[in-house]
């Protein structure tokens, strides 16, 4: 039900739609105000506005997705979108809380949103990867049947700036940081200046990872744990081969890389230590585990390894990920004319 209604010099269209009071106004003329009226009447009659059908509740979506979540991803996974969702409702509590059904949600609530984190001084990245996830949380409503369009579809990114070259050791380096690292963390920092492995991938390596006769390493998925993405496998190299080996017969645990303590190295254990221990013997204050996956696929870029193999070892799901190295590549790319010989 439709009524039209005046006030002042201005029209309104009063009507309700899911239970909802809405009002829309229709301009100054009667003439067109009887034509938007009538519009809008054959409008709520097919159902065009949406809600007939397809109109789930927000809530009901966010809890489908969170057990899409515990079923698809990895924990730390879980942990990052729950912090980027909380701060979407919090949004959301504060400036729309009349919205409840998927319906509601138009591009100018979400651009709204970008100016809201603006204004808690989140960084470009942070609400471009937030935004990211609504977008695909909503890509899954309609797969799921709750939605016909996503509300995200024209919703602009923030300009990133381009980062600087990541940060890689050099060969003196990572001799100087092996040679005074201490008998603990020498095989774990040796083994990922060779196999690039992410810092979760290493604490949760286990032996029935390593294949010895194959010389492999696999980056499996456990009970409590997933690699963030696929499994893959790393050659081990001839220089890791032994070290392992040797390290193996010392072995009372099933981790690879115990703490010193016999157990799972506790989360943020590596990073301390390394972060001190370059401080002490100056390599600088931008040293961290996740520099020597960077070492790892430098050296193999500078040595002429083309970027989709390093791309397969790194475990990227996308070769712009791989493509930070690109500008390593320069003088190989410069010298490969001279390999031809008509």
């Amino acid at each position: 039900m439709a009524t039209l209604r005046k006030k002042g010099n201005t029209y309104f269209i009063d009507y309700r739609i899911g239970g909802r009071r809405k009002r829309k106004s229709a301009g100054k003329s009667k003439k067109i105000a009887e034509l938007a009226l009538k519009d809008l009447e054959v409008k709520l009659a097919r159902g065009e506005f949406g809600f007939d059908k397809k109109d789930s509740a927000y809530n009901k979506l966010i809890e489908e997705f969170r057990l899409y979540c515990k079923t698809n991803l990895a924990p730390s996974s879980q942990k990052r979108y729950k912090a980027m969702l909380d701060n979407f409702n919090r949004f959301l509590e504060e400036e729309y809380p009349h919205i409840d059904k998927l319906s509601h949600f138009t591009p100018s609530v979400f651009e709204k949103y970008k100016a809201f984190r603006k204004q808690e001084e989140a960084h470009n990245k942070t609400i471009n990867s937030e935004n990211a996830l609504l977008r695909m949380i909503f890509k899954l409503a309609i797969q799921w049947g709750h939605l016909d369009k996503n509300p995200t579809d024209g919703v602009s990114k923030f300009k990133i700036p381009k980062k600087n070259p990541p940060r890689f050791l050099t060969t003196e380096e990572c001799e100087k940081l092996l040679n005074n690292c201490g008998e603990w963390l020498y095989p774990i920092f040796y083994t990922f200046l060779n196999t690039g492995l992410r810092k979760s991938e290493l604490e949760n390596l286990e032996w029935s990872d390593i294949d010895f006769s194959r010389k492999k390493i696999k980056v499996s998925i456990k009970e409590d744990w997933s690699p963030k993405t696929n499994e893959r496998e790393i050659p081990i190299s001839n220089g890791l081969y032994p070290l392992l080996k040797e390290h193996k017969n010392k072995s009372e645990s099933n981790y690879v890389f115990p703490g010193e303590d016999g157990k799972k190295i506790f989360k943020n254990r590596l990073l301390k230590r390394i972060k001190t221990l370059a401080k002490k013997i100056e390599l600088g204050d931008n040293v961290g585990v996740h520099t020597l996956r960077h070492t790892f696929a430098s050296h193999l870029v500078m040595k002429g390894v083309d970027l989709a193999t390093i791309k397969q070892l790194l475990g990227h799901s996308d070769i712009e990920t791989t493509m930070i190295y690109s500008h390593l590549t320069n003088d190989h790319v410069d010298k490969a004319v001279d390999k031809l010989n008509f």
